[in-house]
């Protein structure tokens, strides 16, 4: 059984986002891992194009940045219809990205707030305080669901596990996700190895996880996405750990495209599959998977590799960012509140009711 370490004993990974009050700066994840560079932001328009263009990704950490983006809509509105500039980069910071439903939570947990302010400058205390909030709990839900996640688990042993694309530090309020388990995992003397996939088309499993896991000296294997049945079939991984952009009432998942794929050859090769993630990724609201809407991006994500061409120009491609795991190919939906073992919508609403 897993020791529950203090919160400041635990190395929490390299942070995407760094606070400030008159701005927040995010780390440019699309030129990881070979260059590190901090874009700032001072007003919501900004974060909004962040999110936007994937400076920032991972369903809690676009949440923790939209938070932020409404504090500085407050910081900077202009004193006049103060209250129509703050809805106005609410609306903005919403239609950033449709799919990851941590962003709409925080969004609405802002807007909540900003509708008991009286004045501009209590809007600017109480959305900044807010936000950090948001920002600190998503940290402290991760150890949570870190420590649930190892009690479930169990090991005897050390084990590896077999990852998809980033849901570490990069993707959250610092530690991670699924990944926070593989740390939690590597803390205990109880991770033997991580398969990481590369996860196209916009590699975050080779840019963003084998970097940050590496850069904390946790042992990881890059594998082409590919080559995941191979390594499940060689006998080698116990368990395959995903995050999860959004979680409907019957425990069906979105999750990066090439998580529903997982799921399939581990319940075929008698892996275990699950999936962490913050209450916030739950939507209750939603039956079922078949009512996600499901983003898709332009196809030169595909066609090319950073300006590198490597199809045809002008393939058509589709280029879903997110698939559906259906609940019934997994084992455990793992958050702060809990667990959600062999996940059905008796389950989600004891949970989630």
């Amino acid at each position: 059984m897993a020791n529950e370490s203090r919160p400041d004993e635990r190395n929490i990974g390299t942070v995407a986002m760094r606070w400030h009050g008159h701005s927040l700066e995010l780390l440019d994840q699309r030129l990881l891992p070979t260059e590190e560079h901090w874009i700032t932001s001072e007003g919501a328009s900004g974060v909004a194009q962040c999110i936007r263009d994937m400076v920032v990704r991972g369903a809690p950490a676009i949440g923790i940045s939209a938070a932020y983006g409404v504090a500085l809509a407050a910081r900077h509105a202009g004193g006049g219809d103060w209250k129509a500039e703050i809805l106005q980069a609410i609306r903005e910071l919403a239609e950033s990205r449709p799919t990851a439903v941590n962003l709409f939570w925080a969004l609405q947990r802002m807007e909540r707030v900003f509708h008991k302010c009286h004045s501009l400058d209590e809007a600017v205390k109480r959305l900044a305080a807010e936000a950090q909030s948001i920002h600190e709990e998503d940290l402290e839900a991760n150890f949570a669901m870190a420590d649930h996640a190892l009690r479930f688990m169990n090991p005897e042993k050390p084990i590896s596990v077999l990852t998809h694309c980033n849901t570490g530090a990069l993707a959250t309020g610092g530690y991670g996700t699924a990944l926070g388990v593989i740390r939690r995992l590597h803390e205990e003397k109880l991770l033997r190895r991580v398969y990481a996939d590369e996860t196209r088309p916009w590699l975050q499993g080779s840019r963003l996880t084998a970097w940050e896991l590496s850069r904390d000296g946790i042992p990881v294997t890059l594998n082409a996405d590919g080559a995941a049945a191979a390594i499940l079939a060689s006998g080698k991984v116990q368990w395959i750990v995903v995050g999860a952009d959004r979680i409907t009432a019957n425990g069906d998942v979105a999750n990066k495209i090439g998580t529903y794929s997982l799921a399939v050859l581990a319940r075929h090769h008698k892996v275990g599959f699950m999936v962490v993630a913050p209450s916030s990724t739950v939507d209750m609201s939603l039956a079922s998977g078949r009512d996600i809407p499901i983003e898709e991006r332009d196809g030169t994500e595909v066609r090319e590799i950073r300006g590198i061409p490597l199809a045809p120009p002008g393939v058509q491609v589709f280029n879903p960012v997110f698939d559906v795991t259906p609940a019934g190919l997994i084992d455990a939906i793992v958050t702060e509140k809990g667990i959600v073992h062999n996940p059905n919508i008796t389950g989600m609403r004891a949970l989630f009711g």
